[in-house]
């Protein structure tokens, strides 16, 4: 990566906000805060993994940071209790983004199967993944309504 990514939307947390969404997530972290068996742990500056990659897993930031950039602009900072990843291990197709440790990080990873049981049986954690995309969503959909002013009068 050739310096530090260029910021174009307001940073984040990535970690939904509310008290449902709030107690989901501690929920959701506290599954993976002691699971050593799939934790992987990045350097500042690291590559976490590259636009059109294949999504093997999806990861759960466990300490430090990350940020999601495609072409150099960062979309997204995600902190710890946040997701990334999730959307290609859903959608099952290549990363749509690139992702990179700003700091030293931990992370927990998850792959598919092991993401399917979570859904299953921990509906908090099912919770926190679409509270994840919502608010993803709800932000492109903001920033796309500053870019165009004729899409926010319709």
């Amino acid at each position: 990566m050739h310096g530090r990514p260029l910021a174009i939307l307001p940073e984040s947390n990535g970690r939904p906000q509310g008290s449902r969404s709030e107690e989901a997530r501690v929920q959701a972290l506290d599954i993976f805060r002691h699971d050593d068996a799939h934790t992987r742990s990045f350097d500042a500056g690291e590559t976490i993994f590259s636009i059109d990659d294949a999504a093997d897993c999806m990861y759960v930031i466990i300490s430090g940071a990350v940020e999601i950039f495609i072409d150099g602009a960062v979309l997204e900072r995600v902190e710890p209790g946040g997701l990334v990843g999730e959307m290609a291990l859903i959608e099952q197709l290549p990363r749509s983004a690139s992702a990179v440790a700003v700091e030293p990080t931990k992370v927990s990873t998850v792959d598919r199967k092991r993401f399917l049981f979570l859904v299953q049986h921990h509906p908090f954690f099912a919770l926190t993944v679409m509270d994840v995309l919502a608010q993803r969503l709800r932000r492109m959909d903001a920033t796309l309504r500053k870019a165009s002013p004729q899409a926010a009068s319709r």
